[in-house]
């Protein structure tokens, strides 16, 4: 299976597929779409296109199971920018065993694991849970494949789903949320040579970058996750050489953890930062942490696939944001898993090792087929979160076929 890795893995990164942001074009999304759907129908798995923004698809694909129960295998075909790249992004070049260009590690390897993985299933004895695979575009922006894969998916029942992102292939059953917001001070603005007829508002935000750097948010840190984080990373302020700047601004990146309401928090820290003078605007990003309990059929499965490959099981927790988070505020319990590092994603030289992108895709193949028969569920049962509560406990979440009002996001 690794030479067909190697070779799958080289020509999806050969397409380029950067993330347009919100500009005109697809980035090239969609033509990795194409190329997923038709490398599965050569293979006996059928997959259709599901537009999702003018031009830019998600590919999404079915190996029917023994119930229409379904795991979910989920990644996306977006990657970051090109800028600064130490070797040739889209050459698909292949030393010493790692295949390099951008998207080998961040995602292109796992999506090659996974089709890989949902082949091999077709070809033998039906798994007991059907399968969908799910290719989708957005992730590195505002996630807006993964919201329309939920709608795709509509009423059916999806029992768990394993999230393909760098872990080393370690299990990652948690990560850190987002808020991200602009905090403002108002000074006066004027002229240069009379400083002292102005307010320099880039000197009142002084104190608050200092507070911001000297004080962490008060929140208990989390087993697997560590501390919450708050971090300063963009300042803007001034008009000119010559003019005293009359306001001054910083965006703020919130790093939550889960139990923590990000509502909560915006208000928490505007609270906070209200006794220093500034303002908080509303965050133009939110996205939810993820806490998918360890002895979740899905991650057992994963868990006991790993130990039969002899590979380690524990669990761990990513300081980043995946789709698996929202798929979890929906119902899905998730799992992040997949080849390669994320130190190597969006990196300079981004590479994946082709034999973990094979061994991910044996690993997830015997997961699934380690998962059993589904057991008998009333038709009234709601669907679970992954934290163990009821969706409909948190109001205002996304469910399955609604629409999401969370603020546009940006990459996690």
């Amino acid at each position: 299976m690794r030479d067909q890795a190697a070779r799958l893995a080289r020509d999806l990164v050969r397409i380029p597929s950067v993330n347009p942001r919100d500009a005109a074009g697809d980035g090239g999304e969609t033509a990795v779409a194409v190329h997923v759907r038709d490398w599965l129908a050569r293979h006996g798995v059928r997959a259709e296109l599901h537009e999702v923004l003018p031009g830019r698809s998600n590919v999404v694909a079915v190996v029917p199971g023994r119930s229409p129960e379904a795991v979910l295998l989920e990644t996306h075909l977006d990657t970051v920018e090109t800028d600064g790249m130490s070797v040739r992004p889209y050459d698909g070049d292949v030393r010493d065993g790692r295949l390099y260009g951008r998207g080998a590690c961040d995602a292109k390897g796992a999506l090659a694991a996974f089709m890989l993985a949902a082949a091999e299933l077709a070809r033998g004895e039906p798994p007991s849970y059907t399968v969908v695979l799910a290719g989708v575009c957005d992730e590195e922006h505002a996630y807006r494949g993964v919201l329309h894969l939920l709608d795709t998916l509509g009423d059916r029942p999806v029992v768990g789903a394993l999230v393909g992102e760098p872990t080393g292939l370690v299990p990652a059953v948690a990560h850190k949320g987002v808020v991200r917001y602009t905090v403002r001070v108002r000074g006066r603005a004027g002229h240069s040579s009379r400083p002292e007829d102005a307010v320099n508002a880039v000197s009142l935000m002084a104190p608050v970058l200092a507070h911001l750097a000297a004080t962490p948010p008060a929140t208990a840190p989390h087993p697997l996750l560590g501390p919450a984080t708050r971090s300063v990373t963009r300042v803007r302020g001034g008009t000119g050489p010559n003019t005293i700047p009359g306001t001054c601004e910083v965006d703020v990146d919130r790093r939550t953890l889960p139990g923590e309401d990000p509502e909560t928090v915006w208000r928490q820290d505007g609270a906070e930062l209200a006794a220093l003078g500034a303002e908080l605007d509303p965050p133009f990003t939110v996205d939810p942490a993820l806490d998918t309990p360890p002895d979740t059929p899905v991650v057992t499965a994963l868990r006991q696939a790993l130990a039969a490959h002899g590979l380690p099981s524990g669990v761990q927790g990513m300081p980043f944001g995946t789709d698996a988070s929202k798929l979890a505020r929906a119902g899905i319990p998730s799992v992040v898993f997949g080849p390669g590092s994320v130190t190597d994603a969006h990196a300079a030289a981004e590479s994946v090792e082709l034999g973990e992108v094979a061994l991910a895709a044996g690993v997830v193949v015997a997961a699934i087929r380690g998962m059993g028969e589904p057991p008998t569920v009333r038709a009234d049962t709601e669907p679970a979160e992954a934290g163990g509560e009821p969706a409909s406990a948190h109001p205002g979440e996304r469910e399955p076929g609604s629409h999401s009002t969370a603020p546009t996001p940006e990459e996690a």
